[in-house]
């Protein structure tokens, strides 16, 4: 895996706050604390993503310019979070815009914690950009919070649940576990001529 040598960051709340470089995007969408932000900072190789133990910490959408390349997009979690409950629902208008508006977006990676079955809106998400025609990269994170011998049982549910028969990438921060084989599918949608 190489690491970037440029990274810049840009957030953003509306449109009009969107970087206006016309590169292509992989956007990271997922429940609150399933790792987006972790996962981030472990593909980039350095604590840029800002993460917490208490769900709900990315409140913004956050384009990771990728030396000029193209960009990952951070979203705000779903579901659960510490936040007011209007907050949450800024959130979810605010990651629906950027899903549908923004033309630059290649694919959605959608993460889904290993240890556990979809949630109900996980299964929504999932739908959802699939209704849409979305281009998936699923990932099933935390893998390091499980044992070796019931990787492919956990992801059998989540394949079950969701319907998808792709490849599921599993990934884990703590050991990056995986990230070479996300960055090349991340890549290979971005960098292609």
């Amino acid at each position: 895996m190489e690491i970037p040598m440029k990274i810049n960051l840009t957030v953003a709340v509306e449109k009009k706050g969107y970087p206006e470089r016309e590169i292509k995007e992989v956007a990271f969408v997922g429940r609150s604390n399933v790792g987006k932000s972790s996962l981030i900072n472990t593909l980039l190789g350095k604590k840029i993503a800002k993460t917490s133990q208490n769900p709900g910490k990315t409140r913004t959408i956050n384009f990771y310019n990728i030396d000029e390349k193209f960009h990952l997009v951070d979203l705000p979690g779903y579901g659960y979070a510490k936040a007011p409950k209007t907050e949450i629902a800024k959130w979810g208008k605010m990651i629906e815009a950027y899903l549908k508006e923004r033309e630059q977006l290649q694919a959605v990676a959608l993460l889904l914690d290993i240890r556990h079955a979809p949630s109900d809106n996980d299964r929504l998400m999932y739908d959802w950009l699939l209704h849409y025609g979305y281009e998936m990269i699923i990932i099933a994170t935390k893998l390091d919070k499980i044992k070796r011998s019931q990787v492919q049982k956990h992801i059998s549910i989540i394949r079950k649940e969701i319907s998808f028969e792709g490849e599921i990438f599993t990934f884990s921060s703590l050991n990056k576990t995986g990230a070479d084989a996300l960055w090349n599918a991340i890549l290979q949608r971005t960098c292609s001529l």
